[in-house]
């Protein structure tokens, strides 16, 4: 264990003056806290994101006194005050704009088959910050003089960007198996490494990372956060993490089994590094298409090619095939994201964008007609962003005519789509009828009809584009004969073709 690297005078002094500021309100909650005779200090998070340069939204603040003697302290002070959190001893408050959550020190003791602990209030705050996560999430400063408490060399894995826990990983991650997923989150969002002890711990302990232990949700949140990361790689990063230590058997098996599929057009790698690639070039190209941290765009990259174990196909020429392995991805996407537990939009707008991932290059390198053109953008809807952003990140080749050769194909198909978006209001196509016109025109109530008679007519509009009304009606009046409907001939017309 690395010993706590002193400061002298000068960086102490530094290093109060810089939480000071970022947290003016608790200089005054710690005089408080004083004068009533209790201890209050900043710790955890919110000292190694302020070490790091980061902004917190919220204060994490530890007392010895209970949640009860908390209220008492703060009543006529805070601007407002809750307690949604004090069966953990946990009491939030607000002042001056400033969020602050002041939890009771604790001594937790788990029983080992559920993640929530029997919460045991202690009176040291060393011992509150040895039951931590991790050693950079182990420091405080007491207040109010800001003085800097560090039992466990987190100052000094901050500097070397190491993830390493207070006491053996093994206890810790027994006590709380949700910490293996933490130790990847935070690798992804800070661009730490987890020392050798961590990483070999949380192999050892993999299979201790699922339900009943850890909820799916608590699952989801961590790896939503792990895929949040704002560093370039970030995700990446951590995804490699859960892979390289079996984790993400447990809660993504899909994308490690990815390692053992060779791709025939990325020959220079696996199916596993060409999605990760993928993932990483399209958060690279989020701001072009004005998207920010976008979860959907980056889950999809992730598994978008999660179909091809599944369909994986040997050609006679030897070469390797993976038929529609953008529908079967989307399906396995669906079911994986459903277990856990995410929103029915998120999951709707992953599979989507799987399932049209390929659909760019089933044009090849030819002309891309008006009606390709209208389906292509009605198909993705309001995915459009993100579907450009994911098809672009999609080409991994090294060869460099290849890649020039999709990246002016695309271009020109984005160049094609404003064109005709300024013609055609593309984002909103409708048939030329409306529905009460339906129902007019052929005589019929409201009912499956009608919808047939809206989907056929805007087919039309998909091929051929804006038809004139006495156009549309004549359409629609030939399709309710072909259909058998009771409905009087229509009158001669043009070929919807010529």
């Amino acid at each position: 264990m690395p010993v706590p690297d002193p400061m002298n005078e000068r960086q102490l002094q530094a290093a109060a003056e810089l939480l000071a500021a970022r947290f003016p309100v608790a200089t005054e909650l710690g005089e408080i806290f004083a004068s009533a005779g209790h201890q209050l200090a900043l710790v955890g998070g919110t000292i190694r994101d302020a070490f790091l340069g980061r902004q917190s939204p919220d204060a994490d603040l530890a007392t010895d006194a209970t949640p009860e003697r908390v209220q008492e302290i703060v009543a006529g002070w805070a601007d407002q005050a809750w307690t949604t959190g004090i069966d953990f001893g946990t009491v939030g408050l607000r002042k001056r704009g400033q969020t602050l959550e002041i939890t009771t020190y604790r001594s937790d003791s788990y029983d080992r088959t559920s993640r929530k602990p029997v919460v045991v209030y202690g009176q040291s705050l060393e011992a509150d910050l040895g039951r931590r996560d991790f050693t950079v999430n182990a420091m405080a400063a007491r207040l109010p003089g800001y003085d800097l408490v560090d039992p466990s060399g987190g100052l000094a894995d901050l500097r070397r960007k190491v993830l390493r826990t207070p006491g053996a990983p093994e206890d810790s991650f027994a006590d709380d198996p949700l910490r293996i997923l933490r130790a990847a989150r935070f690798a992804a969002q800070l661009g730490f490494t987890v020392t050798a002890e961590v990483a070999r711990a949380m192999a050892a302990m993999a299979d201790t990372v699922a339900p009943p232990r850890v909820s799916a949700e608590r699952i989801q949140g961590e790896l939503t956060k792990l895929m949040l990361s704002p560093l370039r790689g970030g995700p990446a990063a951590g995804i490699e993490l859960l892979v390289d230590t079996k984790v993400a058997n447990q809660i993504i098996p899909e994308v490690p089994r990815l390692r053992l599929e060779s791709d025939e057009h990325f020959r220079h790698k696996d199916v596993y590094q060409h999605s990760l690639t993928v993932l990483n070039q399209a958060i690279d190209l989020e701001p072009r298409y004005e998207l920010s941290q976008d979860l959907v765009l980056r889950l999809a990259a992730l598994l978008h090619d999660i179909g091809k174990p599944r369909t994986r196909s040997r050609l006679p020429d030897g070469r390797v095939a993976f038929h529609h392995h953008e529908v079967v991805g989307a399906k396995m996407a669906r079911k994986r994201l459903t277990e856990l537990r995410y929103g029915r939009e998120v999951i709707a707008d992953v599979s989507r964008l799987i399932e049209l991932h390929l659909r760019f290059h089933g044009y090849g390198d030819g002309e891309w007609t008006d009606s390709a053109v209208r389906r292509y953008v009605t198909d993705a809807g309001p995915l459009l962003p993100r579907l450009h952003a994911l098809t672009r990140a999609d080409c991994t080749t090294r060869n460099k005519e290849k890649a020039l050769r999709l990246e002016r194909a695309y271009d020109d198909l984005e160049r094609r789509i404003a064109e005709l978006a300024e013609q055609e209001e593309l984002d909103s196509i409708r048939p030329d009828l409306n529905g009460h016109e339906i129902m007019q025109i052929l005589g019929i109530r409201q009912g499956p009809l009608v919808g047939q008679a809206w989907e056929y007519l805007k087919d039309l509009r998909m091929e051929y584009g804006p038809l004139d009304h006495d156009r549309a009606v004549q359409e629609l009046l030939r399709w309710a004969a072909l259909e058998g409907l009771d409905i009087p001939p229509a009158p001669p017309a043009e070929d919807a073709g010529d």
